[in-house]
């Protein structure tokens, strides 16, 4: 397959900026409701107590945004990656749209699954972008400042979504998303090339679909919006056997069919193979980090939701920066050295986490700065170990793998936590104020919350010692990962 010529240092820098831009856009998205979910149930008459009833609003977002990834990849890397940025652009906007105008939760879950398809496949298309445009020593910066907008969209989703519903209300979140696609789509149309010509690779299709299934089905299988009752959702084992049994199908099919999702030939499968495993224990520490502190603040630290996403601040501010200096020292080092170096780091911080609580935030900072150091290695080793046609494939293979260590290390560790808390706490008698005098009483009142807060104390030490374990299996498999020397061997 020939390749599409390369333009100038400053075209490719305009055009990898306007990808990013779109990638900031979608990362927004995903975290644009947080801070107005009371909003939206308010307005369709869903009782605050009843806050799970919204949960398929975050459900519905993250199947699409995993499930469709492989094939939108792969599409890619077939009718090029501005024809694919385009569709999903204007995926992005049909989503928002929907989302803006819906009367009720099934059409607006509708429209977010639909944002979630196409706001997903942009980071992964991007980042092939990034491998077609930028040499191999170059294109780890590259990779770190793509990994840093999207990271950028965890810190300013929820306040941008409080901001604009605080001036138009809610739905002007999804009204803004319109004019922003179509200009993204402009700078996009007239700064990334098109493709010199079109492959004659077939896609595979079935592949694909059999895929997008199994993962769906892993995801709604283990998205638990009640993990204080059990592990998993009352629907969660059946789902996933399906999704195993799907998954199985799909083996059979990729080993039947002539042809194949990823193509193993000229693929390197032991460094792609360790890089998908730190990736995967990459999102369980992120997703453990986003859920667990915002209840470690709301709960032993008497702060409330403002309170605790202030503190969570720590940690997502230095995502971004980490992410931006991972890819600078990928393009020195090469990809072991700073996974390696981020994913001790990050055990490190976690540990700090787990003992200092209630003095967290120096933990969080840095958990921040080291887990953003591993973003641009890992995606840079998935490029540099597959060939140059199967570049948005194995980009969406490192974002779902890390999607789903998101969605295991939260239903995994926060529900094994919270069953710890409960038996801890099972002996423990609520005091009454009636046969007791006043004194007694507030001695007793004094002890039970001691006791309480003790057994809160021991249930975050550990969640986040089990974090930093984690981070340690994370580094392990970094260790396999290509050195400096084994990069430059790479030709692209």
């Amino acid at each position: 397959m020939k390749s599409p010529a390369v333009p100038s240092r400053a075209r490719r820098r305009v055009a990898i900026g306007a990808a990013g831009a779109t990638v900031l856009i979608g990362s927004i998205d995903a975290y644009v409701l947080v801070s107005v979910l009371v909003d939206i149930i308010g307005e369709f008459d869903i009782p605050v107590n009843h806050l799970e009833r919204a949960t398929p609003l975050v459900t519905g977002y993250l199947l699409g945004y995993i499930a469709g990834m492989p094939l939108l990849g792969r599409l890619s890397d077939r009718f090029g990656r501005r024809a694919v940025i385009h569709a999903c652009l204007i995926g992005f906007a049909a989503g928002s749209l929907i989302s803006a105008t819906a009367t009720d939760m099934v059409t607006l879950t509708a429209g977010r699954a639909l944002q979630g398809l196409a706001g997903g496949a942009l980071l992964p298309v991007t980042m092939a972008l990034a491998a077609d445009l930028f040499s191999s020593r170059r294109r780890p910066v590259v990779l770190g400042w793509v990994g840093a907008a999207q990271e950028l969209g965890a810190v300013l989703g929820p306040l941008f979504g409080a901001g604009v519903a605080l001036l138009v209300g809610w739905r002007g979140i999804f009204w803004i998303n319109l004019p922003l696609a179509v200009l993204a789509a402009v700078a996009i149309h007239f700064t990334v090339p098109a493709r010199s010509e079109r492959s004659r690779e077939r896609v595979d299709f079935v592949g694909g679909a059999l895929l997008a299934i199994a993962l769906g089905l892993l995801v709604v299988g283990l998205y638990n919006p009640e993990p204080e009752d059990a592990v998993l959702p009352s629907w969660g084992a059946p789902v996933i056997a399906a999704g195993v049994a799907v998954l199985i199908a799909f083996g059979l099919w990729q080993w039947r069919s002539p042809v194949k999702l990823l193509d193993p030939v000229g693929v390197r499968w032991k460094p792609f193979g360790l890089g998908l495993a730190a990736s995967l224990a990459t999102g369980a520490a992120l997703m453990v980090t986003l859920v667990d502190v915002q209840l470690l603040a709301q709960t032993l630290l008497d702060k409330d939701a403002a309170g605790g996403t202030l503190l969570l601040l720590w940690f997502l501010i230095g995502l971004p920066i980490g992410a931006v200096a991972g890819g600078r020292l990928t393009a020195v080092f090469g990809e072991r050295v700073p996974a390696v170096a981020g994913m001790l780091a990050s055990a490190g911080a976690y540990l700090l986490i787990a003992y200092s609580i209630p003095d967290v935030q120096v933990g969080l900072a840095v958990a921040g700065l080291a887990l953003g150091l591993v973003i641009a290695p890992l995606s840079s080793v998935a490029l540099s170990t597959t060939p140059e046609g199967q570049h948005g494939m194995a980009s969406a293979a490192v974002v779902v793998a890390r999607m789903m260590g998101m969605l295991l290390g939260v239903a995994a560790l926060t529900s094994w936590s919270l069953h710890r808390f409960q038996s801890a706490t099972a002996d423990l008698d609520t005091p009454l104020p009636f046969g007791v005098s006043e004194s007694e009483y507030q001695e007793q009142q004094a002890a039970y919350l001691d006791a309480f807060d003790a057994a809160l104390t021991v249930q975050y030490q550990e969640i986040f010692t089990a974090t930093a374990l984690i981070c340690l299996a994370g580094a392990v498999a970094s260790i396999g990962l290509p050195g400096r020397r084994e990069r430059d061997r790479v030709v692209v």
